[in-house]
């Protein structure tokens, strides 16, 4: 078992812990209907050392998440020009500011990309792959917004 956990290591496997932010309170500026802010909600409520607050001006920084699109996009066809392979898009802008205005990190893009293969008489199950596929795409946005929030500072005068 000690090879196997110093093997993890060695290849820059770490586990997961806290996320540290130079903020102590920070409130999620986002339409409460989009699945992302439940997800994202989670997250910062969950992992960070900075507490989530319920108003703008009890919180030391504002995340704005400014637009989040979902784009799919045929990739290449077949000989026949049947659709073989699509791109599926997830484009999040974020910009964390004070209540100031004072950007702490400038609108930045998140930006995940998954591809997979289409065929007709599998369409239900490719259905299903990319339903599985957008939701992980969602959690890799979220888990990629929490790591640039970590990178973000106060900024200098």
């Amino acid at each position: 078992m000690v090879v196997f956990a110093s093997g993890l290591t060695a290849c820059g496997f770490h586990l997961r812990g806290e996320a540290h932010y130079a903020f102590e309170t920070v409130f999620l500026s986002a339409p409460a209907a989009l699945p992302i802010t439940i997800e994202l909600r989670r997250s910062l409520t969950g992992i960070g050392s900075a507490k989530l607050v319920e108003k703008a001006p009890d919180a030391q920084v504002v995340l704005d998440i400014v637009s989040v699109e979902d784009n799919k996009q045929i990739l290449s066809l077949s000989g026949g020009g049947k659709v073989s392979e699509f791109l599926l898009i997830k484009r999040v802008l974020i910009r964390v500011h004070d209540n100031d205005g004072n950007d702490w990190l400038p609108t930045s893009e998140v930006l995940v990309r998954r591809s997979y293969t289409y065929s007709d008489t599998e369409a239900l199950a490719k259905e299903a792959q990319e339903q599985r596929l957008w939701r992980e795409m969602q959690t890799d946005a979220v888990q990629q917004i929490v790591r640039r929030l970590q990178a973000a500072r106060k900024p200098t005068a």
